[in-house]
């Protein structure tokens, strides 16, 4: 038996309007190298300036984080080559960072268990990203836009055991750093990616054996499957007696397609990286204002998740689902500002709508925004519209982005009706046409009522308020008997 050993650095592109030493916008997609200066590409004389807002989304994270902020830190040059690094260094923090220490608590599920653990963080600490390199044929293409944007890089200790312990982790961190507003960690466009290292050792041990890191995943199914087979690859070399040919200190790639991680250069040492202090940049001294105002951080997940249970009085698990996201808990929150029935509000967000929205179309891009969903559940309290009435109108609001309500219900024919002469009509009908049912019924199969009702909202189509259909048939039969 074995034990798996993951420690994990995440990568998060702040969400500055600018780059973190030059006035470059961090706009994602623009035209390749346009958003560059002499700065970002490192000309001879251009001097970095900090970004002032980077340190404080820092500061954030890390009192989220349970952190120490260290008021005086300092940035460090890490020397090595790459294509798309013009300087042929990085500027890092090494000595101090700004955020030291930490810790995330995480619930975990396995195997259809769930518990707790605390998972240390060694350091979170400012520093440039690298650009970009596409490759050809024959050549390769190098887009230096994103040279320079501001990442906050987030290194946990040694200390989760497994892809179940590192996803939920990874959903943690996602979730605070959404909740702080400090980057859109979209993983998809590498806002949010992760560098995992991966050892084992067998079960009981405490030594540490080669660990291997797989560098920039960009998905929670791609970090899963990347472990999963590494930690096969690594058990596999050691069963074979081969683990210190085959399993050396190395960074490997994982491909998605052969899902398979594969070598990609040898890792290097701290020494390797030539760390010296950057002679362009004095030490970053954290004055009051901007200490103070990075302590005040929103509500997190959890906390708002704490909220709803008590205030609106809504079920756990549906406080879970509405705090699963940011996006999700914002169109809520915008819900309840509108005065939105609650119960009807949790029933029409987390079932009706996100069950309709596809994947182009999803709570942070649909046209049927907070305020229109409002309206739609304000014509079922009213009785304006039945609940089957109600999902028909949805149905053709997603299909045909269309969101003028009043006038699809009336499209539809799904207005309620709630006249009861006309209730009482559909009734006789339907009493008339059912004689043998309605016999049953005198004798003691009181359950034919909802056969009745139901017979009822077929003939109107679904229109009859069916609260009045359910009392006036009682009444008919009743009476009748």
């Amino acid at each position: 038996m074995f034990e798996t050993i993951i420690g994990l650095e995440v990568h998060i592109q702040l969400n500055t309007k600018t780059k973190l030493f030059c006035s470059c916008s961090t706009k994602f997609a623009d035209k390749v190298n346009e958003n560059t200066c002499p700065t970002c590409l490192a000309l001879p004389g251009a001097l970095p300036v900090l970004n002032k807002l980077a340190v404080a989304k820092s500061i954030s994270l890390g009192k989220a984080i349970n952190a120490k902020i260290n008021r005086h830190s300092t940035f460090e040059r890490k020397n090595y080559f790459y294509p798309d690094l013009p300087s042929g260094y990085q500027i890092s923090q090494f000595q101090t960072p700004v955020v030291e220490g930490g810790f995330l608590d995480i619930v975990v599920t396995k195997n259809k268990d769930s518990y707790e653990k605390r998972i240390n963080i060694t350091r979170a600490h400012l520093e440039t990203d690298a650009g970009k390199n596409t490759h050809e044929t024959s050549y390769s293409k190098v887009d230096l836009n994103r040279a320079g944007t501001p990442l906050l890089e987030i290194v946990s200790e040694p200390e989760l055991r497994g892809e179940e312990e590192a996803i939920s982790y990874l959903k943690k961190l996602h979730s605070i750093v959404k909740y702080l507003e400090i980057s859109d960690a979209n993983m998809q466009e590498g806002s949010f990616r992760c560098d995992v290292n991966i050892s084992i050792r067998p079960q009981g041990e405490d030594e540490l054996y080669t660990r291997v890191e797989i560098k920039n995943l960009n998905s929670f199914k791609s970090i899963s499957k990347a472990i999963e087979y590494e930690v096969s690859r690594q058990r596999d070399a050691w069963e074979d007696g081969k683990y210190e040919q085959e399993v050396v200190q190395e960074t490997r790639l994982y491909d998605v397609a052969k899902d398979i991680t594969r070598s990609m250069r040898s890792k290097e040492e701290a020494a390797d990286y030539r760390y010296f202090p950057d002679p362009d940049l004095p030490p970053v001294i954290i004055h009051d204002d901007l200490y103070e105002k990075g302590q005040i951080i929103p509500e997190l997940a959890e906390d708002k998740k704490d909220r709803y249970i008590k205030k609106f009085k809504i079920r756990e698990y549906d406080a879970e689902v509405l705090t699963s996201s940011f996006e999700l808990s914002q169109y809520f929150d915008k819900l309840m500002d509108n005065k939105t029935d609650v119960k009807l509000a949790v029933t029409w967000l987390s079932v009706e709508l996100l069950g309709r929205l596809k994947a182009e179309h999803n709570i942070t891009n649909t046209f049927i925004t907070a305020d229109v969903l409002s309206s739609l559940i304000s014509k079922i309290k009213n009785s304006d519209i039945s609940g089957l009435g109600a999902k028909k109108t949805l149905d053709y609001m997603v299909e045909n982005k269309d969101i003028k309500i009043d006038e699809i219900i009336d499209k539809l024919g799904v207005k309620q009706v709630n006249d009861d002469s006309a209730i009482e009509g559909y009734i006789k009908e339907i009493i008339s046409a059912n004689q043998d049912k309605v016999e049953q019924y005198k004798g003691g199969k009181d359950k034919l009522l909802g056969f009745f009702v139901g017979q009822v909202m077929k003939l109107s189509k679904g229109s009859a308020n069916p609260v009045s259909v359910n009392k006036m048939m009682k009444e008919a039969l009743d009476l009748d008997s």
